[in-house]
Formats: structure tokens, C-alpha cells, sequence
């Protein structure tokens, strides 16, 4: 089975949705505009509306701090993970001389 299904980039639904917040042209008028059903029009500007708040947010900050953290601590693993594993080698080559 096919899909019939369009798939619209981030770049143009960004667009399309802040068409439809603008409030300039109605649902109608950008659906014709841009050949997308009102419904998801109506969707996409729904969605924009509410990830609005986020961006005048410190989560962003935090989850970012947050990712930078993991990654020393596993850097900080992977490192001491190669230490004991050059510890073993050399262990394992006097025990085989």
C-alpha cells in the first residue's frame, strides 16, 4: 500500500502557522495558499502557540547543562575504564611471561 500522505518540512509549517497566528489571511485563504487542509493549519498554529512559552524559559538552559553533565561523566567512565583495561593488559602479559 501506498502512503498517501504529504510531509511538510519544520521550515514551512513554521511558516504556514505563523500565517495563521498573524491572523492576516483566514484558514481558508492559506489552505488555498499553500495547498495544506485548515484542520492542520489549525493544528500547527496550536502547537506554535503553545511551545511559544518554552522558549522564554530556562528548561531550555537546564537540559542543555543537563546533557553537558552526562557527557563528562561518561567521558569520566570512559576514562577510567581504559586505565583499568591498560592495568589488566599489562597484568595478564607478566602472568603469561
Amino acid at each position: 500500500m501506498v502512503n498517501m500522505r504529504k510531509s511538510y518540512d519544520a521550515a514551512f509549517r513554521a511558516k504556514v502557522a505563523l500565517e495563521a497566528v498573524k491572523e492576516e489571511k483566514t484558514l481558508a485563504e492559506l489552505s488555498s495558499l499553500y495547498g495544506v487542509h485548515g484542520n492542520q493549519i489549525s493544528r500547527w498554529k496550536k502547537q506554535l502557540l503553545e511551545s511559544l512559552p518554552d522558549l522564554f524559559t530556562d528548561r531550555r538552559k537546564k537540559k542543555d547543562k543537563q546533557q553537558e553533565e552526562l557527557i563528562e561523566e561518561l567521558y569520566r567512565q570512559i576514562g577510567q575504564l581504559k586505565v583499568e583495561l591498560d592495568w589488566l593488559k599489562k597484568k595478564s602479559l607478566k602472568l603469561l611471561s
